[in-house]
């Protein structure tokens, strides 16, 4: 199941996250952002677990933003997570 998750203080605004179990399946970045950046995030946290990718890109931030697309997408896999299996 896909779960959509909005971002903040990113100039991509949605994430679509799909999870088997733990395990993203697969990401994609809508609505703006930097087309390198949002083709490789998804590639590379395919296939690893939710705690894996909170360990990886959490807390990176994009200038002076506080966060960036790949802290989101951290927070968005939790978020997924949380939502599809509460």
């Amino acid at each position: 199941m896909d779960y959509i998750y909005y971002t903040k203080n990113t100039c991509s605004k949605r994430i679509q996250v799909s999870l088997d179990g733990n395990v993203v399946s697969s990401v994609k970045f809508l609505d703006g952002g930097c087309p390198g950046n949002l083709q490789a995030l998804p590639r590379l946290v395919s296939g690893m677990t939710v705690e894996e990718v909170e360990k990886k890109l959490s807390g990176i931030n994009c200038g002076y933003r506080g966060t960036s697309c790949a802290d989101q997408l951290s927070k968005a896999v939790r978020e997924a997570y949380q939502k599809l299996h509460s």
